[in-house]
């Protein structure tokens, strides 16, 4: 069985073009491209959304407008509401994670509803969808903007995505015993001459912490040998004259 497409974003009566630009920059960053307008009230195409999508071009040039959310959602067979409150209406409620996995699992097209700025989605509008999701969110400051709120949604399905990750550095190979003995053995010396093992009943602890702290995961051979370097170099100093 093949997977199911991604969700198309919903949103329902959107009041500014800016909005709606910024909602598409939000879903393109998180491999969404589908934008599903109903009854925009400035009417579409809007000049204010192009330069606020700041290179999403793609969603807003194929954004598709509908009449009605019954119209926008009429292929979709799971629709989720995002909502802060239940508006009266008794319907599952899930996280924006726990919606991103039942989009991807749950075979058919899914559609995510995202209300007007000013109020979020009527009561009508919630009574449409199956699923209702609710962002964890400070009770004493629940407002998100429109972007804001797609952004989470579209985070939490890309996850499941294999969008491009930052470069990884690439980490050298981690330096082998005999090297790291050798350089704990210089500095055991070194200490010696300069009198750090005192009292001499606790020189076997403040060895054994000393390897403990050198032998830690991680040192490579290049970093050993300029240890070792600092070692020597403080050891016999040169004539800097």
């Amino acid at each position: 069985m093949s997977a199911p497409p991604p969700p198309a974003i919903v949103l329902v009566r959107p009041q500014l073009g800016e909005n709606i630009g910024k909602a598409a920059r939000a879903m393109l960053n998180f491999g969404l491209t589908e934008l599903r307008l109903v009854a925009p009230r400035d009417g579409w195409p809007n000049p204010s959304a192009g330069p606020a999508a700041s290179g999403a071009d793609i969603v807003i040039e194929q954004a598709q407008v509908f009449d009605s959310v019954a119209e926008a959602v009429a292929d979709s067979a799971h629709v989720y509401a995002t909502t802060v409150r239940k508006r009266g209406v008794t319907k599952p409620v899930v996280t924006p994670e726990q919606a991103a996995t039942l989009v991807r699992t749950q075979p058919g097209k899914s559609a995510i509803l995202f209300g007007p700025e000013r109020a979020g989605l009527e009561t009508d509008d919630v009574a449409l969808a199956r699923t209702i999701i609710t962002a964890p969110i400070n009770p004493a400051f629940g407002s998100l903007n429109l972007a804001q709120a797609v952004i989470l949604v579209a985070y939490e399905w890309s996850k499941g995505e294999k969008l491009a990750m930052p470069p990884e550095t690439e980490l050298p190979l981690p330096a082998p015993q005999e090297e790291l003995d050798g350089m704990i053995a210089q500095l055991d010396v070194m200490l010696d001459a300069a009198g750090f093992f005192h009292p001499p009943d606790r020189t076997p602890v403040t060895r054994r912490t000393l390897r403990t702290l050198l032998t830690k995961p991680g040192w490579s051979s290049q970093e050993v040998r300029t240890l070792r370097g600092v070692l020597s170099a403080i050891d016999r100093p040169r004539d800097r004259g």
